[in-house]
């Protein structure tokens, strides 16, 4: 039974965030940062964020991790869906309800109920869409994806197994509201959780390979998100189980789908070159006016050099 339900809601909750993010992608046009082309550079920066990010998060006292987390989350929410609700004060309204949603929930049943994780999912998701937007509109290419999830599998992999970075963080949001995850808990023996960076690897993955070739990049992120992103993990942490007698302390879910997710590149790429953001037409841009293009182009083209990625 806990198998089951373990792959169902990871199953759900990786597919959930493919298709919002593939969706927002189609519909919202976001603005775009003064920042250039994504380069060598930039994944070098960006690891170095990943790397400080939970060294600061345990450097933090313990009730004031909650509370740098609800203004991250709440910050993120209003940068990603300015384009969707330009009234800031209703933008900021609704997120001021989300946000005290999970708190309520969480001061009412707990960090183990439902009704928590529910309210505290559904916040993580919509960060991790409009996350993945940014990155992906703002220029960040499926190559670019590719190269940053393969370094995230060494980190992943080193600080569960080597240097227990990941479990000590994961000890240090037990008990309080927020936490960088998702999933779903159902008394003390049903749980199925998912890390925020997780998800918004499955979709950046998706959502750069949709950019990029079209509904053959779609497809080919979906079979790899739910194959190497939510079935193996469970799998293997269930297997490990019946095999050695005990529970596997940590499966981290990057270890399979980080090395897929660079074959899958491999693999697309050989169709031609990436498709460009000026080569893609939106149902509607939400900073301007309306396109008048209304259809997407879902296979790759080939265009002459210059203009954004």
């Amino acid at each position: 039974m806990t198998v089951f339900f373990q792959l169902a809601v990871s199953c759900a909750l990786a597919l959930a965030v493919c298709v919002g993010a593939v969706g927002y992608f189609r519909t919202v046009r976001t603005p775009r940062p003064p920042i250039g082309v994504f380069n060598g550079a930039d994944i070098f920066l960006m690891m170095g964020f990943v790397l400080a990010l939970p060294y600061l998060y345990l450097a933090l006292p313990g009730a004031v991790l909650p509370v740098v987390l609800a203004v991250a989350f709440a910050g993120g929410l209003s940068v990603g869906y300015q384009p969707v609700i330009g009234d800031g004060r209703l933008r900021w309204a609704l997120i001021a309800a989300l946000i005290a949603a999970v708190l309520g929930a969480h001061l009412a049943f707990g960090d183990t109920a439902a009704p928590y994780w529910i309210a505290n999912s559904c916040v993580v998701g919509l960060v991790v869409v409009s996350a993945t937007n940014i990155n992906v509109q703002g220029g960040m290419r499926l190559k670019n994806v590719a190269w940053f999830l393969l370094a995230l599998t060494a980190y992943d992999a080193f600080f569960a197994w080597v240097v227990p970075l990941t479990e000590e963080l994961s000890d240090a949001i037990q008990g309080y509201p927020f936490a960088p995850a998702a999933g779903l808990r159902i008394g003390e023996d049903l749980g199925a959780v998912l890390g925020m960076g997780d998800l918004l690897a499955y979709a950046l993955f998706t959502t750069a390979a949709y950019k990029a070739y079209g509904k053959a990049g779609l497809r080919t992120g979906i079979v790899l998100v739910v194959l190497f992103g939510a079935v193996a993990p469970v799998a293997t942490l269930h297997i490990v189980g019946a095999v050695t007698g005990h529970a596997a302390a940590l499966i981290p879910a990057q270890v399979f789908f980080g090395p897929a997710a660079f074959a899958g590149h491999l693999l697309l790429r050989r169709r031609g070159p990436e498709r460009r953001m000026a080569e893609l037409a939106f149902r509607r841009d939400r900073i301007g006016a309306p396109r008048t293009a209304a259809a997407l182009p879902v296979g790759p083209q080939v265009t002459g050099p210059g203009g954004p990625q």
